[in-house]
């Protein structure tokens, strides 16, 4: 089907192919209801016998001539098929072949620096070059003019057309847009290589940082760490003053790594910018400061939390990066095995009492307790949130978010939350007595309560609440279960390594010395795909500590954290560091991983070697 050679419908030329679309769209004389279209008799049966509604098909005709949209908009506007089946019955139909995925390791990025991300995305369409040759995918097989014009300005009249699904496209043009964007490092190493000198007196000498249309080079590099830290997947960007030079750090699945050093007279037209950005004050340099940016890369909107605080060289910046266009997980994605997702499907459809989620900041307490939401979200269940901040908006709940410049502190926003008739409750954190008691509160007239602490382990929480000034009993009432976590990073599967461990290191994870022999334990290589480091995405480990009855007694008695730790592990739980053995027996993590977030510090044997 190329265009210039082949005598096909859709290889003709572009009258002919004009033709087409016509025929696609167009009405046809003396029709009873007007909105029949030409040749759509065959389209119509092939649509119908693949389970279209006949009167929906009718409605869309109307629609296409009424207002001129595109035939394939319209009809996955109105879910008539799934958009595989529906290109692939236009496919039949018009002799374009459809192709479910879209061969982009050849990607030539010519393209982007002639046309717009935006233009490409709105029109639906890319060109690649594929072994079978050049070919422009479209999604509509009736809008030929668009690429037409695509091929003149890039001089290619031959070409393939195809057909494919809107996110095989999109994916195709980022990746493109991806590639031919230059880094932050790149950037500074091209400009170095003129001059830093005068690098730094452009970016000293730069007017107006609010326009956003400026080619100045520190709007450049601001952007060029953005995105980059986006594509990425980095969680946080550091921007770290020391007196000689300002490094830039991203944090990747965890771990900090450093992607470029700066000179020191640019940190502060750096900073400025970012705190423009953000709507801080740019004259205040002694106080620490919060702000928020909300920005869109290609189509992925994010969302960023900005922090300065003052140090002796400067202020330092960090930037948390939210992908708000990223789906929340379910509880089958969290790397719970299917034991500890049956309890905790129990837990949370518990009628009332406080279920608390305790570990580290970024250990993903936030992310567990939005997945238990979603799971009870329901017309009939009333759930309200108080958050700092709001990380995930879900419909159908109430969410609140802390705001202590106007005194909307979490005990404040939980006290007139209660008053709102609620069945579910989140608190975002317990910070302190106040907080604690109006849960303990709430869960003792009827409500169920989510929350988070900051603790190592199960059940050093019960210790913490108890050291807030929480009686005891009230502690044995109210709180029902409480889940520790840690994120692993999750073993790159393209270049992961079957190797046998050594002796110690199994038995200090508890795994049985022979267990290499029946089924292979792995370790990081590193790789193009996981950026060297050996590890791609992270998965979570947990505990989860029940309090039955026996364990209630003990609490009354004691609030020693190890006491309750050795008497839950008596009575079935599982705590973190056998989770993670069994992570690294299914290959999903390293030990040293394991260890990394998991390993407490034994003085009887550790101080001593």
């Amino acid at each position: 089907m190329i265009a210039s050679s082949d005598s096909s419908t859709a290889g003709a030329g572009p009258e002919r192919r004009r033709g087409l679309a016509a025929s696609v769209s167009g009405p046809v004389a003396g029709s009873p209801d007007g909105l029949a279209v030409a040749g759509a008799t065959n389209l119509d049966a092939r649509l119908i016998a693949l389970g279209a509604p006949a009167e929906i098909l009718a409605e869309v005709r109307g629609l296409a001539r009424a207002s001129g949209a595109g035939m394939v908009d319209l009809l996955l506007q109105k879910k008539v098929l799934p958009e595989p089946a529906l290109l692939a019955a236009l496919g039949e139909e018009y002799g374009i072949p459809f192709w479910e995925a879209l061969p982009t390791d050849r990607i030539d990025t010519g393209f982007t620096a002639l046309f717009s991300i935006q233009y490409l995305k709105k029109q639906k369409m890319v060109p690649l070059d594929t072994p079978q040759g050049f070919v422009v995918a479209v999604n509509d097989p009736t809008h030929f003019q668009a690429s037409d014009d695509l091929c003149r300005l890039l001089g290619r009249p031959e070409r393939l057309v195809i057909l494919a699904t809107q996110d095989e496209i999109h994916a195709a043009i980022n990746l493109a847009y991806d590639l031919s964007r230059s880094t932050a490092k790149e950037f500074f190493q091209g400009m170095n290589e003129e001059s830093t000198d005068s690098l730094i007196s452009e970016i000293e000498e730069t007017g107006d940082l609010l326009d956003e249309t400026s080619d100045a080079p520190i709007i450049k590099l601001v952007n060029l760490l953005l995105s980059g830290a986006i594509k990425d997947r980095a969680s946080d960007i550091h921007i770290e003053p020391y007196q000689g030079n300002v490094k830039i750090r991203y944090r990747i699945d965890g771990i900090l790594y450093d992607i470029l050093s700066l000179p020191r007279k640019i940190h502060s037209p750096l900073v400025s910018r970012v705190k423009i950005m953000a709507k801080l004050n740019i004259a205040e340099k002694r106080l620490p400061q919060d702000g928020r940016i909300e920005i869109k890369v290609a189509d992925r909107s994010v969302d960023i939390r900005v922090s300065t605080i003052p140090t002796a060289f400067g202020e330092r910046v960090v930037l948390r990066l939210l992908d708000k266009t990223s789906s929340i997980l379910m509880l089958s994605d969290l790397g719970m095995d299917n034991r500890k997702v049956g309890i905790f499907n129990r837990l949370i459809k518990s009628p009332y009492g406080i279920v608390l989620v305790t570990g580290p900041t970024g250990s993903g307490k936030t992310t567990t307790l939005y997945a238990a939401l979603t799971s009870i979200n329901q017309p009939a269940v009333n759930i309200i949130t108080i958050e700092d901040p709001i990380e995930y908006q879900i419909d159908g709940i109430g969410q609140i978010q802390v705001n202590p410049k106007i005194d909307l502190t979490f005990a404040q926003g939980l006290r007139s939350i209660v008053r709102q008739d609620p069945d579910v409750i989140l608190v975002g954190e317990i910070r302190d007595r106040e907080t604690a008691e109006i849960a303990i509160q709430s869960s003792l007239t009827g409500h169920l309560v989510f929350s988070t602490l900051h603790t190592n382990d199960a059940a050093s929480a019960v210790t913490r609440l108890i050291d807030m000034g929480i009686e005891p009993f009230l502690v044995t009432s109210s709180v029902i279960a409480i889940i520790a976590q840690r994120l692993v990073r999750v073993l790159c599967p393209k270049c992961k390594e079957a190797y046998t461990p050594d002796d110690e290191s199994l038995a200090n994870l508890g795994i049985d010395k022979n267990q290499p022999d029946r089924h292979p334990l792995y370790r990081k290589q590193g790789c193009a795909a996981c950026m060297n480091t050996g590890y791609r995405g992270r998965t979570a480990i947990f505990e989860i500590l029940i309090l039955d009855d026996p364990l209630k007694r003990l609490i009354l008695k004691t609030s020693d954290a190890n006491q309750i730790q050795d008497e839950a592990m008596k009575r079935g739980m599982t705590n973190l560091l056998s989770d993670g053995a069994r992570k690294v027996m299914a290959g999903v993590t390293t030990i040293e991983e394991v260890f990394r977030v998991t390993r407490i510090l034994k003085r009887e044997t550790d101080l001593e070697t």
